[in-house]
C-alpha cells in the first residue's frame, strides 16, 4: 500500500525499462494457446492485465491484496477504456474467490515469491486452471554468469534499495525485495515444486543473463 503510488515508475526505472519487455515476452508465450479466460494473480497495479489484452480475451481478472495496488490499477484500466474487459478485485492468492476449473490461462508477474506459502498458493491456482490451461510465472531468478553475477548482486543489494526508498519513501520495501529473490527457490527447484503440485510440462526460460525467468506449466 506504501509505495503504490510511485510502483510503476520504480519498476521502470531499477529495471531500466526491461520489466516491459519481459512482460511482452510472456504475451507472446501465451498468443498459440489463445486464451479466452485470463486471470492475473498478484495483479498490482495491472500492468500484466492490461499487456493480455493482446491476447484478445473474453474476460480478464486480476486479484491483489493490495487496496492502494488496485486504486491504481483500476485507475489505469479506466484510462485505457477496458473496464468491460478488465476486472481488478482484491483476493488472496492462496484462496482464490473463483471457482474450480474457470480459467484457460493464469500469469503472475513477480508476485510468487511473496506467496505466504508458495505450495498453497500455486495449488490453489492450480485449482481454478481448466484441464490443459497454461499458467506463466515472470519471477526474479538469481543469475549464474561470473562477472556478470557480482556486478549484478552489487547493484541489486546496494543500489537497488537506495534508489527504492528515495522515491518511494519507504526504507523497508526494497530491501525486502533482494532478501525475497535470494530466498526464492528459483530455476530447476521451483520447476519441482510444480512439478509435486502436479503441473506438466513444466518449463523455465531464463531473460536477460538469468535477471529473471519464466516458468510455464500446464494442468
Amino acid at each position: 500500500d506504501n509505495i503504490a503510488p510511485n510502483y510503476d515508475l520504480l519498476n521502470h526505472v531499477l529495471s531500466c525499462g526491461i520489466d516491459i519487455l519481459w512482460r511482452r515476452k510472456v504475451i507472446g508465450l501465451l498468443k498459440k494457446y489463445d486464451p479466452k479466460y485470463i486471470l492475473d494473480v498478484a495483479t498490482g497495479t495491472g500492468d500484466f492485465a492490461v499487456e493480455a489484452i493482446k491476447l484478445n480475451p473474453t474476460k480478464v481478472n486480476g486479484v491483489d491484496i493490495s487496496e492502494e495496488m488496485l486504486a491504481v490499477g483500476k485507475e489505469k484500466v479506466q484510462k485505457k477504456g477496458l473496464t468491460e474487459i478488465i476486472e481488478l478485485q482484491k483476493g488472496d492468492a492462496e484462496n482464490l474467490p473463483f471457482e474450480d476449473n474457470k480459467f484457460d490461462a493464469i500469469t503472475v508477474g513477480f508476485g510468487v515469491r511473496n506467496f505466504e506459502n508458495l505450495e498453497k498458493g500455486l495449488s490453489d491456482m492450480y485449482r481454478v486452471l481448466k484441464t490443459d490451461g497454461v499458467i506463466a510465472i515472470l519471477e526474479f531468478s538469481k543469475p549464474k554468469m561470473f562477472l556478470f553475477k557480482q556486478v549484478y548482486e552489487f547493484y541489486f543489494l546496494k543500489i537497488l534499495p537506495l534508489i527504492g526508498k528515495l522515491i518511494s519513501k519507504d526504507s523497508t520495501a526494497y530491501t525486502y525485495l533482494p532478501e525475497s529473490v535470494i530466498a526464492f527457490p528459483d530455476a530447476d527447484d521451483f520447476l519441482k515444486i510444480l512439478k509435486d503440485i502436479g503441473y506438466k510440462e513444466t518449463k523455465c526460460i531464463p531473460l536477460t543473463f538469468g535477471i529473471s525467468s519464466i516458468y510455464i506449466a500446464r494442468k
